[in-house]
């Protein structure tokens, strides 16, 4: 009798799987695929003047491809910059039309450059200064851009004291020492009149914005100066700003339009204020380009879709921002050059 013999048992290691440490890539990995010696690549990302277009194209694509960002605390500390630009900006603005567009075209701006956008907020109410101290106080950016500008604007000559560098959408006293680009709202107010007039109208509201804003006096004297040419008559909105929200907007004209029916003409500085004055209108029975006549200015062309009749002049934010985002970098570049500066003059077309 023969014994059957038993396989022989044999003892297993549970398999293991080979996991290759994810390596993130660095100014070495794009000088390896480029071919070009590592200082160069960095001076190309960091768009410096002495390299070539096509050799910046070429070290931003591969970055772009390999996934690679620069460590922000080692550029810092090489640089003492943190190629970062941030828009101070409030909560209360106009994130429909104006805002919206701004930050968009800022954003598309400084592709293709070593900056990047933050956004910083303020809440209404809060100081304005504090996004700004604390931006300069931190480092947490090279420069600033902000907008709503006063005429004695306390973030300006703030900066302008310790050499910061920014630039303002909007204007203020100190125009010619800083960068900034704006809209003629002078030549906004003119127009506005000199539309309304012509098509008859002999009272005129200004929904304005609050009046402590430049852009907001610029509107006003170019109102003024075309009212007194024309013979109109302009009542200025009291109690409520084309910045009041929609809700405050419409029920304050509404109460206006029914105290006084001989307003036939209507100026908007925004395009959520020219909204609710619709809608104040239409609720008594009005019908634009009839009995009465709207004039807005926007960013986006919304208000002639949302009723043809509504007049309109565009700012064109997207120039704003482009412009702004060249201002900011030269103001830390090149701080000893001429302030970037400039207007973008409306005119009537048709």
């Amino acid at each position: 009798m023969t014994s059957e013999k038993k396989p022989t048992q044999m003892r297993t290691e549970p398999e293991r799987t080979a996991v290759s440490p994810v390596v993130k890539p660095t100014l070495k990995t794009i000088s390896l695929l480029s071919g070009l010696a590592v200082p160069t690549v960095s001076r190309a990302l960091s768009d410096a003047p002495d390299i070539g277009a096509e050799t910046k194209k070429l070290v931003r694509r591969i970055a772009d491809e390999i996934g690679y960002v620069p460590n922000r605390a080692g550029v810092r500390l090489r640089t003492g910059r943190t190629n970062v630009i941030s828009l101070v900006l409030s909560t209360e603005h106009d994130m429909m039309n104006h805002t919206a567009r701004l930050i968009s075209s800022l954003a598309g701006a400084l592709r293709g450059t070593p900056y990047h956008l933050i956004m910083t907020p303020y809440f209404p109410g809060e100081d304005p200064m504090k996004p700004i101290r604390y931006i300069v106080e931190t480092g947490s950016a090279d420069a600033v851009i902000f907008n709503q500008t006063q005429p004695d604007d306390p973030r300006v000559a703030w900066l302008m004291a310790r050499g910061f560098p920014f630039a303002t959408h909007g204007r203020t006293n100190w125009a010619d020492q800083h960068p900034w680009f704006d809209y003629d709202n002078t030549a906004f107010g003119r127009i506005s009149v000199q539309e309304l007039a012509r098509r008859g109208r002999r009272h005129i509201l200004l929904v304005a914005p609050p009046m402590a804003q430049t852009y907001a006096q610029h509107i006003l004297s170019g109102v003024q100066d075309a009212a007194a040419l024309a013979g109109v008559k302009v009542t200025q909105s009291q109690g409520f700003t084309s910045d009041s929200g929609i809700e405050a907007v419409g029920a304050s004209a509404l109460e206006l339009f029914r105290a006084d029916a001989s307003i036939d003409g209507v100026i908007c500085s925004s395009t959520s204020a020219a909204m609710a004055v619709v809608g104040a209108l239409e609720t008594l029975g009005h019908t634009l380009g009839d009995d009465i006549d709207l004039f807005g200015k926007e960013a986006i062309p919304f208000l002639r879709l949302f009723r043809p009749q509504i007049m309109t002049l565009n700012e064109d934010v997207r120039q704003a921002g482009e412009f702004l985002a060249r201002a900011a970098i030269q103001a830390v570049r090149q701080p000893d050059l001429p302030p970037l500066q400039g207007l973008d003059v409306p005119r009537m077309l048709g």
